[in-house]
């Protein structure tokens, strides 16, 4: 059997801490199906997020941090659905609910390779075509343009099961894992994440180690003053092989 091979994703294996499961999610892929159009995008890198009172360590840089609340509520149900929430106003961004129902955790789809259905992601990315080289590259490479490329939205798609693929307002999707995980992994701190919750204190964002799609990292604000602080290391922090 191919080390590549791949197979449907269960709740059984969704069902740990998200920051356990994130690095399972590397090289497998979310496939949907949005206005009839097909999408495959493999995944190369993700981060994860813990909410109140999960896990051995509190995440002030979680959405569910504070418990329950309306927007957060996908968080706390059944692992394998998608909590899909807008970022700046703008931006459906795609996370995976790991952890047991009642508990939240989510895996957040940073970045990946578009592997089928390119041209139905030029179109609702208006990316010029053809496509080059690095318009290929950066169709879905972040978290916006991840979100765009599948097609899945806020708050229309938000709680769409990914282990059933059933139909939810119009789409279906499905999350498929490698049976062999990815050998080269690589960790560090969360992009953009504000304050300790973006420093290697939490070293929770994972990606495939030299894949081109990886997003760049940034520091979220007061993110490196604070890695300073604590860690005394430099202006850049390192990331580290898994």
């Amino acid at each position: 059997m191919s080390s590549d091979a791949l197979h449907r994703a269960t709740r059984a294996e969704l069902s740990g801490l998200a920051a356990e499961v994130a690095p399972r999610l590397l090289g497998g892929e979310l496939r949907t199906v949005v206005a009839d159009a097909e999408v495959r995008v493999r995944l190369t890198e993700v981060e994860a997020y813990h909410g109140q009172g999960t896990g051995p360590q509190a995440d002030p840089g979680s959405h569910a941090r504070m418990g329950r609340t309306a927007r957060n509520a996908t968080m706390w149900g059944e692992p394998g659905h998608l909590y899909v929430y807008l970022s700046h106003g703008i931006h459906s961004c795609v996370n995976v609910v790991c952890g047991p129902e009642g508990q939240a955790g989510g895996i957040l789809m940073r970045a990946g390779e578009v592997v089928d259905g390119a041209d139905a992601v030029a179109v609702r990315r208006r990316a010029t075509t053809p496509l080059t080289r690095t318009a290929l590259r950066d169709l879905a490479r972040g978290p916006g343009r991840f979100g765009q490329a599948v097609g899945l939205r806020h708050p229309l798609h938000d709680g769409i099961d990914a282990v059933t693929g059933a139909e939810f307002e119009g789409a279906r999707a499905e999350l498929w894992l490698r049976d062999e995980p990815v050998a080269d992994v690589a960790t560090g701190p969360r992009v953009g994440v504000a304050g300790i919750a973006g420093t290697d204190a939490f070293p929770w964002r994972f990606w495939i180690a030299g894949d081109p799609t990886v997003s760049p990292f940034r520091w979220g604000r007061g993110a490196q003053a604070e890695s300073l602080h604590t860690t005394g290391v430099g202006s850049r922090m390192p990331s580290r092989g898994r």
